[in-house]
């Protein structure tokens, strides 16, 4: 998977924009942010995952998913595109986003199936 594969993903979604955030591509929706691409460029930030299905996803996938000591406090995952699939990522977009998405963009998009 590669970030242009990310960035396709998010754009097609009501309501994304692609912005920066510490310096790295980022997208958000509103003032949340969905996701952010780390400094190395190849490790792309999935925040809202909590520490127990965190811990699920490293140990089934440990070349994808992981976590450094900076963000082991908090509810996100880090996943190395370049060993990720689509399936195993695009999930946890979709979840982030509906879960900051307002009604109305919820609506239109589940309208359109």
């Amino acid at each position: 998977m590669t970030f242009d594969d990310v960035r396709r993903f998010l754009l097609a979604l009501p309501g994304v924009e692609e912005t920066t955030s510490y310096g790295t591509p980022s997208f958000k929706l509103g003032r949340k942010m969905l996701t952010r691409l780390r400094e190395d460029g190849d490790t792309l930030v999935l925040p809202e995952v909590e520490s127990d299905e965190r811990a699920m996803l490293i140990e089934a996938e440990p070349a994808v998913f992981y976590v450094t000591d900076h963000y082991r406090g908090w509810p996100m995952v880090l996943a190395r595109l370049s060993a990720a699939e689509p399936a195993q990522v695009e999930p946890l977009l979709m979840r982030r986003w509906r879960a900051v998405a307002p009604k109305r963009l919820l609506a239109a998009h589940d309208a359109k199936g």
